[in-house]
């Protein structure tokens, strides 16, 4: 009831160009602890970043489920640095600037970013501070026709890679009130230092450090002060985008072991005859349908432009952990071969592990949902 027959050749056409693109060079990429910019190009060239955007800046202005199908067959990869390096860019940067940008920052930014051409980032967290946005420490003070920014953020994706940086300031150390700052990466006093990560390897994670950084006055994006309401609207189709990752995640693990348990023997039968086994696949496959069509149906909403912060991250929470115990139970039951990395299901345990955390803490969604379902606040 979802999707039409041009998602469904859609899905197609991305499995095939992920298929011929992507799979031969996870492995390396994963090595590398970066994907290379000629992928970018190349999704730039399909389309692909230009999904929901609209066609006069290069978009294709389609609805939300070609971007679940995207989400969906990008799971099917394995990896998600992968994902989130493209989704920091797309979904991400190109977000806010599509929404609070001017026409000259859209020209300028939004444009080459649907191409493939220029790779954004997004920069809230900091080392003092994640889930607590308004705490952020990094400022901007005016100079003329400049702001002077200090300060720094830490496990931005793109952080190193990327060619500007939609980034979160205070004005005013003293005030609460966030302004977001386009700024470029060639900015003099701007520096970025790689992480190592436990998982999602093939995305490159940088700490920031802005010292002196000079940025024109023309590159605050919307309206100053009102950072914090641009970024609460835009964790909306964050969260949605990282449980539907989840979901896939969850699915396609699933379907890797279901593989392994037909061609499997212990005691002279396949491992998925052994009904303690079987019995857990049950349990996966209700919970991962369960997660599947209520996030569809909060995709509908989100499409049709109703206001979902509570069920978005109810369905962030829900997924995410889902993730988590499928790829744990997965990993079990491909035994010793599970702990292998030659097997697919240690980087899939490895990688699950950041859903609970990015975007918003597994602790931080059920306070969002407590404050709304108990106190009866709105965000």
């Amino acid at each position: 009831m979802y999707f039409t027959n041009e998602h469904h050749t859609f899905r197609q056409s991305l499995r095939d160009f992920l298929e011929k693109e992507v799979r031969p060079n996870i492995e390396q990429w994963e090595k590398d602890g970066e994907i290379p910019r000629s992928l970018y190009d190349k999704f730039g060239q399909m389309g692909y970043f230009g999904l929901m955007f609209p066609e006069a800046y290069g978009g294709l202005d389609l609805d939300f489920f070609y971007s679940v199908v995207y989400h969906e067959e990008i799971a099917r990869m394995n990896s998600g640095g992968l994902g989130a390096a493209l989704g920091a860019h797309s979904y991400l940067a190109l977000t806010h600037l599509n929404h609070q940008g001017t026409e000259e920052q859209k020209q300028k930014y939004l444009v080459p970013g649907i191409l493939g051409k220029s790779i954004g980032a997004l920069a809230i967290t900091e080392p003092f501070g994640g889930s607590d946005v308004q705490a952020l420490r990094t400022t901007a003070t005016r100079d003329g026709q400049h702001f002077i920014v200090n300060g720094s953020k830490t496990f931005i994706t793109n952080g190193v890679n990327s060619d500007y940086i939609v980034t979160a300031v205070k004005m005013d150390a003293r005030k609460k009130a966030i302004t977001m700052l386009i700024i470029d990466r060639d900015s003099e006093g701007l520096s970025a230092t790689k992480l190592n990560k436990l998982g999602w390897r093939a995305s490159d994670t940088g700490e920031i450090a802005f010292q002196d950084v000079r940025v024109p006055v023309e590159n605050v994006l919307g309206v100053e002060g009102q950072g914090f309401f641009y970024i609460m609207h835009h964790f909306v189709s964050e969260r949605l985008t990282l449980a539907l990752g989840g979901m896939a995640a969850a699915d396609y693990a699933l379907e890797v072991t279901l593989k392994y348990m037909r061609e499997r023997e212990a005691f002279g039968r396949p491992i998925n005859k052994f009904q303690e086994l079987r019995h857990r696949v049950a349990q996966m496959a209700s919970e991962i349908e369960m997660n599947r069509y209520f996030i569809y149906h909060l995709c509908q909403r989100f499409q049709d432009g109703e206001y979902i912060v509570k069920e978005a991250s109810m369905a962030k929470l829900l997924a995410t952990q889902l993730c988590d115990r499928v790829c744990y139970d997965c990993l079990q039951m491909h035994g010793g071969y599970g702990f292998m990395e030659d097997y697919p299901l240690a980087r899939m345990f490895r990688d699950s592990r950041l859903g609970t955390i990015g975007g918003g803490t597994s602790e931080i969604m059920k306070e969002i949902i407590a404050k709304m379902v108990i106190d009866g606040n709105v965000y």
